[in-house]
């Protein structure tokens, strides 16, 4: 997994996350995923896993970038899991002390 600089370029990203990471990727092998380690629902470490499921452009990535913003203005530690197709895209938030 490679973590990078986060790019959030819309309006509704006013703040950036503490940590960043592509966990997924198109390559020339095919498509390449690490989310079932990283979101293991059987792990005991993960108390409460949400999944937010829409067609395209339904405001999914906008919807996890409003709760990034509000988990850090409440002090929160935040990891966004970007979108290996569109790098502006959320595919996954990540709140550890939650």
């Amino acid at each position: 997994m490679k973590q990078i600089q986060p790019s959030f370029h819309d309006a509704d990203s006013a703040c950036v996350p503490d940590c960043s990471y592509f966990a997924a990727a198109n390559t020339g092998g095919g498509f390449f995923s690490q989310f079932s380690q990283l979101f293991d629902p059987q792990s005991k470490k993960w108390r409460r896993i949400y999944i937010i499921k829409g067609g395209p452009g339904t405001g999914k990535s906008s919807f996890m970038k409003r709760i990034l913003h509000a988990a850090q203005e409440n002090g929160y530690e935040t990891e966004a899991f970007f979108c290996s197709s569109d790098t502006k895209s959320l595919d996954g938030l990540r709140i550890p002390a939650l």
